[in-house]
């Protein structure tokens, strides 16, 4: 807890909550061109954006999510209204809050859907690289769509983003499959489950024994290595799948091989929410270490009714901003430069009227300008201007000197070039200084 502070003394310097992070400018700018990039895949794919509250109704996520999922159990921030009494919670996830305004709205009613949304997602939980308790996530859903089609495209969409980002398909990111099935394949898969845990109870740890009979599909995603034996010789879902459940996934497999795209069927693979069925799948990193999955998804074919809806089948995918940042990081995918296109030097500030019109027009026709902040005691020297000219990373120097504005005209200097001839342009023509700012260096 904050502790008053004393009168007459300095106040504490606050500081962020553990686990939510500040974006200085140098990074946002690599989340800013990350999401560029997502976007203008997304859009080629045909998706649409949709925005939702990041404060949802907690019976929301207890009933979508599963009342014994962990993130229900102990990942919520979860408070009381106190204005009404409302149950509310910051979303941890966001296909239930989409599926509760497409439910509200009435948005399915002309047909299937293929939407998208990008924000913060909160989880209280313990941070750790690649796990914070504030993150972003890129979540993707194609609502409508019952047909093994969609689930194909979605994963082919991802490998078209990774290809962007220059991620290597087998060594920088790895694709795994399963499926779920349907419930009453479930149910008899968990039958057996339950069984073959209670013969070795000897063996579960504190955490399998208490979602022994209330979730054991979440044991099969243990972390607990002393637990592997147990796991790798329990009944596998996939033995109690029908011929319509196993022709989905059939389907789903004969595009991707089609496509050549490699990925491993793993039957332990079961996703952290209670409302998946049929296909399941993660997209993973062997450079992340123990939080190793970048984007994770299946499809959920009776949320939709769960949550209110009228009946119909969807399916969708969470992408982690921060670990597909670190991922690019690992294998030094480069990211576009944020320098401006020049640094204007203007080593007087009785010039400023004279030099920030200019500088607002070269702006408005598109163009990246930076000039040193005017001070009491002016501009600063022309050395100290050019030396941050040259740290802002802008390809040109502006010099609007008094010789320069006494002639009418400014001066354009490379930055880059230390060859380049400096040049002169007219302020009354600026179409000239426009095209030799986005033209090459002379």
């Amino acid at each position: 807890m904050q502790q008053p502070t004393k009168p007459g003394s300095t106040p504490a310097a606050l500081q962020a909550v553990k686990g939510m992070n500040d974006l200085l400018p140098d990074e946002a700018h690599r989340w800013e061109w990350v999401e560029g990039v997502m976007r203008g895949v997304l859009a080629r794919w045909g998706y649409r954006n949709l925005r939702t509250p990041i404060v949802e109704p907690t019976a929301l996520f207890v009933r979508g999510l599963g009342e014994v999922t962990d993130i229900v159990e102990k990942e919520m921030f979860s408070w009381t209204d106190a204005m009404n009494g409302d149950a509310l919670t910051l979303r941890p996830e966001a296909t239930a809050g989409i599926v509760r305004a497409i439910n509200e709205h009435n948005a399915l009613y002309n047909g299937p859907l293929r939407i998208w949304q990008m924000g913060p997602m909160f989880r209280h939980e313990r941070p750790q690289k690649g796990r914070s308790r504030q993150f972003d996530q890129l979540d993707v859903e194609a609502l409508g769509h019952p047909g093994p089609d969609v689930d194909a495209e979605i994963i082919l969409m991802l490998r078209a983003l990774w290809r962007e980002f220059g991620l290597v398909e087998g060594r920088d990111i790895v694709l795994e499959l399963n499926s779920l099935g349907q419930p009453e394949e479930r149910r008899a898969h968990r039958d057996a489950l339950i069984a073959h845990f209670e013969a070795h109870a000897d063996r579960l740890d504190e955490d399998a024994r208490r979602r022994l009979h209330s979730n054991p599909l979440r044991i099969l995603d243990t972390k607990n290595p002393a637990m592997e034996p147990v796991v790798v010789g329990a009944p596998k879902l996939i033995d109690f799948l029908g011929p319509e459940s196993m022709a989905h996934f059939g389907a789903l497999r004969a595009v991707l091989d089609a496509a050549g795209l490699a990925y491993t069927v793993n039957p332990r693979l079961v996703r952290g929410m209670d409302y998946y069925n049929l296909t399941v799948f993660e997209w993973k990193s062997p450079h992340l270490g123990a939080q190793s999955t970048v984007c994770g998804g299946g499809r959920y074919d009776r949320l939709i009714e769960t949550l209110g809806g009228k009946p119909a089948p969807g399916i969708g995918f969470g992408l982690g901003t921060e670990r597909l940042l670190l991922a690019l990081a690992a294998v030094g995918t480069p990211v576009p430069s944020s320098a401006p296109d020049a640094y204007a030097v203007v080593p007087d500030a009785a010039s400023l009227p004279r030099v920030m019109p200019v500088l607002a027009t070269l702006r408005e026709r598109g163009l990246a300008i930076v000039m040193h902040a005017a001070s009491k005691d002016g501009q600063g020297s022309m050395k100290s201007q050019f030396k941050k000219a040259d740290a802002s990373g802008a390809r040109f120097a502006l010099v609007f000197g008094s010789d320069e504005l006494s002639r009418g005209e400014v001066a354009l200097k490379s930055l880059r070039d230390a060859a380049a001839v400096q040049r002169q342009f007219p302020l009354a023509d600026l179409d000239a200084l426009q095209a030799a700012l986005r033209g090459p260096v002379a």
